[in-house]
């Protein structure tokens, strides 16, 4: 019979198992937005560096194309400034006559008019006779080249002078003539400092170069007086810091032009249409990679935010699952614990049930019993009658003194004595409980046991018994009282079919195979309902014969034993009952 405890609670891998193959495929979508989210910003970091840097590039062009514009509008607008001076009949008259006193100021008002930096009126010696910075006065430039170029020139002469604090005078000088005499020499000093004090708002690095490839303005003072290579090479030396630094900005630009400060930059360059002159500019990459940088950011954001979004549907789908598994798993503990206390409830019912039925059994015993007590009560009745008159007899064989036939009287008495116990000792070895170890049992012996204690019955009822056994013992292993008890049943049972048929005949056949088979036949009527005959409180019976409690009994004992117990109508009629049960080979062995 099978248990309660057999029962095994629902598995609770169905859902991780489910799980497994979404869990891959998560990894691998992250993987491929990953990969897709590095090659954007490598092809977007590449192409917007391209394109802001040719932006930047233009935009450099321009701006230094102005720078040379105004440049050249400066140095052309003040190169008439020493032509129409020179022709100034005041400063003629005062260099004819030696009177300077009003020449001075005279210059100061051309100053404010013209817009040059400062002027000088030099006499034939090269000193200077009146000047706008009063503190030129009486100065003598008779070696400078403005003067020397002048005096020998017939034309408006440029020159490039430099100072001791540092830096260049940028002048344009003439000389003034009064018929074929030279009187003098008037000088009007440019100021393009004033561009390199613009300059110094910007970003960007500017220098200008003459015909000979020296700097000769700069954003940077200490370039000046040096060439562009000179100027380029002058820097600090870096640090580890510097370097690193260097190496991680670089990495958005395409391949620098120059190095100032250490730092990445473009250079451009453009011509001044005047005596040869250059002007470079240098422009740092550090707002193209702002620019690129900012783009990148963006999308390095958006990228972020959609791995932010999936981690945070996958995390509310777990923590959706783990709410989920945490149900299923309070769920399964519910369960698991009304199942054990199914189980529990089902094993003291199995309990019960083992006790119940062991009981019933003895009471089956204990009906069939009952039921055989008048035969037995009929079969004593007549050895004891018997007795009776054997004593009798003896008693006045006595009294007549003859003691041998007295003597065989008793031993008469004596035979019936040992009958009637015999019949007492199978009525008590019956009535027992089955114990629950099993032995070698020989079927012969309890089938001949069965019938003898049927016998009153059988001879009562006048029921023709027919055996079939086989040369050999039959062994089987099992317990000698419970298969008897079967065999009672089973025969009481074909007894009971025969109670209408005029010649009752019970037919018994033993046979050794792979299997002992019991078949107990008769000619009754047959059976009715086979589906239901071996089941609990099943009967035929009339009320009062029997509760429907031996077959039922009879097939729990037979499949304890490892055997079967079988059922069916003859084809002659009447019904057919087989016990099989295991063979015993040990037992087999131990007989031959």
């Amino acid at each position: 019979m099978s248990t309660s405890g057999k029962h095994s609670p629902p598995s609770e891998t169905g859902p991780a198992s489910r799980s497994q193959p979404v869990g891959w495929r998560v990894r691998v979508l992250l993987l491929i937005v990953l990969v897709a989210a590095v090659a954007t910003v490598w092809v977007t970091n590449r192409l917007l560096t391209e394109r802001f840097t040719k932006d930047t590039r233009n935009r450099a062009e321009v701006r230094l194309a102005l720078y040379g514009g105004n440049l050249l509008s400066e140095l052309r607008r003040n190169a008439i400034v020493p032509q129409l001076l020179a022709r100034d009949p005041t400063l003629i008259a005062a260099l004819n006559s030696k009177d300077f006193s009003q020449s001075t100021q005279r210059l100061i008002s051309f100053v404010d008019e013209i817009d040059a930096a400062s002027l000088m009126l030099l006499d034939n010696n090269g000193r200077t006779v009146a000047a706008t910075d009063r503190n030129r006065l009486g100065s003598s430039h008779r070696s400078e080249p403005y003067f020397v170029d002048a005096v020998r020139a017939n034309s408006t002469v440029f020159s490039v002078i430099p100072r001791e604090a540092g830096g260049y005078r940028f002048t344009y000088s003439r000389r003034l003539e009064s018929g074929n005499s030279i009187l003098g020499v008037i000088v009007a000093e440019v100021d393009l400092q004033k561009f390199e004090r613009a300059w110094a708002g910007i970003s960007d690095a500017v220098m200008v170069m003459d015909s000979t490839g020296t700097i000769i303005l700069a954003t940077e003072s200490r370039w000046r007086g040096l060439t562009e290579e000179q100027a380029v090479q002058l820097q600090t030396p870096q640090n580890a810091i510097e370097r690193a630094i260097r190496a991680t900005t670089d990495w958005t630009a395409v391949p620098a032009d120059a190095y100032l400060r250490g730092e990445a930059v473009m250079r451009t360059q453009a011509r001044i249409p005047f005596r040869g002159w250059r002007m470079a500019s240098f422009t740092t990459y550090e707002s193209i990679r702002e620019r690129v940088n900012g783009v990148l950011a963006l999308e390095i954001m958006g990228f972020a935010i959609l791995l932010a979004a999936a981690f945070y549907l996958l995390s509310r789908k777990t923590a959706v699952r783990m709410a989920l598994f945490q149900r299923e798993s309070a769920e399964l503990r519910a369960l698991n614990s009304r199942l054990q206390r199914e189980i529990a409830e089902r094993e003291r019912v199995q309990e019960n049930l083992a006790v119940a039925e062991q009981t019933l059994a003895q009471s089956s015993k204990l009906a069939a019993l009952g039921e055989m007590s008048a035969a037995v009560s009929h079969e004593l009745n007549q050895p004891l009658a018997a007795m009776k008159t054997y004593l009798a007899g003896a008693r006045l064989l006595l009294r007549r003194h003859r003691p041998e036939e007295a003597l065989a009287s008793f031993g008469r008495i004596d035979d019936l004595i040992e009958r009637m116990g015999a019949i007492t000792r199978q009525l008590k070895s019956y009535a027992r409980k089955g114990s629950e170890s099993f032995s070698p049992l020989n079927m012969n012996d309890a089938l001949a046991s069965a019938l003898s204690m049927m016998e009153p019955q059988l001879r009562h009822r006048q029921v023709q018994i027919a055996q079939i056994l086989p040369d050999t013992p039959v062994y089987v292993m099992g317990d000698r009282m419970r298969i008897e008890q079967v065999m009672v049943n089973l025969l009481r049972n074909a007894l009971d079919a025969t109670k209408t048929v005029a010649d009752p005949e019970v037919q018994i056949i033993l046979a050794a195979g792979e299997t002992a088979t019991l078949t107990v036949r008769d000619n009754g009527r047959g059976i009715e309902d086979l589906d239901a005959l071996f089941e609990p409180f099943y009967t035929t019976k009339t009320p009062g014969d029997g509760v429907g409690l031996g077959l039922a009994i009879s097939s729990g004992i037979v499949s304890d034993l490892g055997g079967r117990l079988t059922a069916r109508n003859a084809q002659n009629g009447g019904a057919v009952f087989e016990m099989q049960l295991p063979i015993h080979e040990d037992g087999m062995e131990a007989a031959e």
